[in-house]
């Protein structure tokens, strides 16, 4: 495999260096350190200069979504409460309103896997941690300790001001 293409999938591999090549914030020899390929740190700057180049430009986008919250939410097994109150449901566990002490923030219009993606994200440099999340038939929810659902709430709609395009 060339050095070009070993670059390329090492970088597929880290979507955060991927966005920020695409967003024109990367040390080439810093990143290339950081990639540790079986190439010279020169080469692989020089072939992350020109990935870059080659991919395009970082946008964002906002959403079109309203975002609520519903405290009172749980995680119980699909077989303990009844599925088709779940809010999700997915290997074997489900979210059920009235059943625990969590926080749902639910989003529902224009989102799908990248606001997603935006939103675990933005979770994630709040040091909000995310008990469950999903995306699907335009409703996004996230759950979250019932002491973070303000703040969750927050992210979530900052985040979806800015989800990358």
């Amino acid at each position: 495999m060339s050095t070009a293409a070993a670059t390329r999938e090492a970088v597929r591999e880290r979507p955060f260096l991927l966005l920020a090549l695409r967003a024109g914030v990367v040390n080439y020899t810093a990143a290339a350190e950081r990639l540790d390929l079986d190439a010279g740190n020169d080469a692989v700057a020089t072939a992350l200069r020109r990935f870059a180049e080659d991919l395009p430009e970082f946008e964002t986008h906002e959403t079109s979504a309203r975002v609520r919250m519903e405290s009172g939410v749980g995680l119980v097994d699909t077989g303990a409460e009844a599925a088709e109150d779940a809010l999700l449901s997915v290997g074997g566990s489900a979210v059920v309103p009235d059943a625990g002490s969590l926080t749902a923030v639910l989003a529902t219009g224009d989102v799908d896997t990248a606001a997603l993606g935006a939103v675990c994200g933005r979770l994630d440099a709040e040091g909000i941690d995310a008990e469950a999340a999903a995306v699907g038939n335009g409703t996004l929810l996230v759950v979250v300790d019932r002491r973070e659902g303000v703040a969750a709430l927050r992210a979530v709609e900052d985040a979806l001001e800015r989800v990358p395009a």
